[in-house]
């Protein structure tokens, strides 16, 4: 499937290199052409990956000038951690895919530039090889069909020095990609996941039941698992995929000490409400101060500012650090990571606000 020659990663950034833009159109030429499908796709139609960039367009900033901004900065802090800035790198397997280095590039990034990064289930490096005395990093939980598994993995996230579980409950059964399937998209043969098979074993089934309902999602987690994880684990649980505000409302009852909002970039359930959207009806519902953090479309530091106005506490970066990946390992995460980072700390310098807790709604219009 590739029409193109693949170059090697970069081992320099060249300077036309400036923009998130600039590095996913440079890291189309780093990749196969079924990954890179694998990568930009989405669910069915994929209005919701479109939606997810649009939902930022229609916000207007309105600033505020001639304030004292000599004591600004952009510390954030989260379930009792300061972070250095609110620009998060969100969970995402298989990295290898992108690059020879995979997860170890990309954790070493987020260590130089203080973003706190999720590592996923799906990781190609074994969490026991990434930096235990690194301070900002999660550990991202899939399900592995039984209490016992899952379990397995969150302690093996408390010895190694992980801040918290993130527990993804918004993909029980993967999104219908007809993108991928007509690339015949397939994980290489003999890719390494050292924590879980990439296919949990199925319950067997009789010739009456259904395949989905009695198949997967009898192995999917309920509330119940979430509520017996908080109760074996020191950490703070953290769910990513909620957007209904209902289910956050069931969460903080149950002791999930943070949301993602997400909508898995567009990947599980096309048309699923904006992440943005989302975070304004679920901040409504949940106490004043708990921690909300918005995952989909984040492409510019004018994005993160708006999304910290609507009432995100942070923001997680998926496929803009993967381009870095692609185009140059670490050092093109690093520098997606300080693209980002520099246009938000300007944003909000020009926008009047010398720290996040300033940053509200009164600072920008909705259409």
């Amino acid at each position: 499937m590739n029409s193109h020659t693949v170059l090697p990663p970069l081992i320099q950034i060249p300077p036309y290199l400036q923009t998130i833009a600039d590095y996913e159109q440079q890291a189309q030429k780093h990749l196969a052409e079924n990954t890179w499908h694998y990568l930009q796709g989405g669910a069915m139609d994929e209005i919701s990956v479109q939606k997810n960039l649009d939902q930022f367009q229609k916000i207007q900033l309105i600033p505020r000038l001639l304030n004292d901004l000599t004591q600004g900065h952009t510390e954030c802090e989260i379930l009792g951690q300061t972070f250095p800035h609110p620009i998060f790198l969100a969970p995402i397997g298989h990295q290898q895919l992108f690059h020879e280095n995979g997860e170890a590039a990309s954790a070493l990034a987020a260590e130089v530039l203080g973003s706190n990064i999720v590592i996923s289930t799906f990781t190609n490096t074994d969490l026991r090889s990434i930096k235990k005395e690194s301070p900002y990093k999660w550990f991202q939980l899939y399900w592995q069909g039984d209490r016992e598994k899952s379990l397995a993995l969150v302690k093996l996230a408390e010895q190694q020095n992980f801040k918290a579980i993130v527990i993804t409950v918004d993909s029980p059964h993967t999104g219908i990609r007809d993108r991928e399937r007509r690339v015949f998209f397939q994980l290489p043969e003999g890719m390494q996941h050292p924590h879980t098979p990439t296919h949990i074993p199925l319950p067997e089934i009789t010739a009456d039941q259904h395949p989905v309902f009695n198949g997967l999602m009898q192995i999917a987690p309920k509330w119940a698992d979430i509520e017996w994880i908080i109760a074996n684990t020191h950490l703070p649980v953290i769910l990513k995929g909620v957007l209904h505000p209902k289910d956050a409302e069931k969460a903080v009852q149950l002791g999930v000490q943070a949301l993602i909002i997400s909508n898995h970039g567009g990947r599980v359930l096309d048309t699923a409400i904006s992440p943005l959207k989302a975070l304004q009806k679920i901040k409504q519902v949940v106490p004043k101060d708990f921690p909300l953090l918005l995952d989909g479309g984040i492409r510019r530091g004018t994005d993160v500012f708006k999304a910290l106005a609507l009432g995100a506490s942070a923001v997680l970066i998926g496929r803009p650090y993967i381009y870095g990946l692609a185009v140059a390992g670490a050092l093109g995460v690093a520098h997606v990571t300080k693209i980002l980072k520099e246009e938000f700390e300007i944003t909000m310098a020009l926008m009047g606000t010398s720290t996040l807790k300033e940053i509200n709604s009164e600072y920008i219009s909705q259409d």
